[in-house]
């Protein structure tokens, strides 16, 4: 009996049969077997036994149906536009520094100047005076100095022959240094109003261009007061006016594409030279200097510009998703991911590289070919299991 309760149950038992009296029919056809009713049976009771033994498996229930589609990375970095205006590199007031009468202008706005080339000039009759009156106090103090190395060699020679006391022959070398210093300076006030004389005309101290004209012949100017808007030759830079919540992506080196309206076909490289620390109080934008790296004549001053920035390098790897697909978990933004090995929901963090209308660039957490939730986010939970469909229409899902 053990041996039986060990056995399969689906293991076919012989069973002993009892041998019944059967009356034989008189017609030899029938001899032998047994009739058709008891083949039957025995059939039946097979064919139960068989189905009773079968194993089960348990059907698959499909999943919820959600919109979901694999995710693919950006074609190349990604790039924002933003209108700008060509100015040079280096721009500044040029002013007297000297304060006087303006008696003439030499430059108008928009000339092309080469250094040293005079602008403008200031009335210089004082400056002349004072040159002239210093002059003279150099001629004197010479002269004293001529007559001070005489009166020395003199008590020299006399002291040498005890003609003279000691005390008079140091007050004589004692005049002697005073008059040196007299002379010396004489010499440097004479260089003083020199220089005075010749602030009274304003030059350029390297070529460039005059940018604005801010002071008009017979007005009386101080010393400082802009006259000329000036801006070096060389090199040029574009500005333009980041919106602060685009500012954040940007950095100092982050290379540009520069095009010019008004130069059809040309485009120059750049790069982001200065971000302001500070949003202008009114527009609340920052202003961004790009440095064009190969400066060109064609570029003027104050020429409309289009600069085209390539974003962070990290960037190339991202993948983009429809606005809809993003979800958050916590206090950072999150998509629905579905697992391949189960085909179940998972929620993973990610991080959003920026924000567009309709789709977001999604730059850490995503890897190209995982399918992630496009519609419906806020319908389904963790771990649910799922059946990937494409949407019912192409433009419903804008990857």
């Amino acid at each position: 009996m053990a041996r039986l309760a060990e056995r399969d149950a689906c293991t076919p038992v012989a069973i002993p049969t009892q041998e019944w009296p059967v009356t034989r029919r008189k017609s030899p056809r029938s001899a032998g077997l047994l009739p058709r009713s008891l083949w039957l049976l025995a059939t039946v009771a097979a064919l139960a036994t068989v189905s009773g033994c079968a194993r089960h498996e348990p059907e698959i229930e499909p999943g919820r149906a959600v919109i979901a589609m694999p995710v693919k990375a950006v074609d190349g970095a990604p790039t924002s536009q933003f209108p700008g205006e060509i100015h040079a590199r280096y721009e500044m007031p040029l002013s007297f520094r000297v304060g006087g009468q303006l008696t003439a202008r030499y430059a108008r706005l928009g000339d092309t100047v080469k250094k040293g080339q005079p602008l403008a000039q200031l009335d210089d009759a004082d400056a002349r005076k004072t040159q002239a009156s210093a002059q003279a106090s150099l001629d004197a103090a010479e002269h004293r100095l001529i007559f001070a190395t005489q009166q020395r060699d003199r008590d020299e020679a006399q002291a040498k022959q005890n003609l003279i006391s000691q005390l008079q022959l140091d007050q004589t070398r004692d005049a002697y240094a005073s008059a040196v210093a007299g002379r010396d300076q004489a010499k440097q006030q004479l260089a003083l109003t020199q220089n005075q004389s010749n602030y009274t005309t304003l030059v350029a101290d390297r070529d460039g261009s005059i940018t604005s004209e801010q002071a008009e012949a017979g007005q009386v100017v101080a010393a400082g007061q802009p006259v000329f808007g000036f801006a070096w030759s060389g090199d040029r830079d574009v500005f333009i006016d980041v919106p602060e919540d685009r500012v954040a992506g940007m950095l100092v080196g982050q290379a540009a594409k520069v095009t010019v309206q008004a130069l059809p076909g040309a485009s120059f490289a750049g790069h982001v030279r200065d971000i302001s620390p500070a949003a202008d109080p009114q527009a609340r934008t920052y202003r961004v200097k790009l440095a064009v790296d190969v400066p060109s004549p064609q570029l003027r001053l104050g020429m409309t510009a289009e600069v085209s920035l390539s974003t962070a390098s990290d960037e190339a790897l991202a993948v983009r998703i429809p606005a809809t697909a993003l979800f958050h978990q916590g206090d950072r933004p999150a998509v629905w991911v579905v697992r391949p090995s189960d085909s179940k929901l998972e929620l993973r963090a990610v991080t959003v590289s920026r924000y567009g209308e309709h789709d977001v660039l999604v730059g850490n957490g995503l890897h190209a070919g995982e399918r992630v939730v496009m519609q419906g986010v806020h319908a389904v939970s963790a771990d649910e299991k799922v059946t990937p469909i494409a949407p019912p229409h192409a433009e419903d899902v804008p990857l």
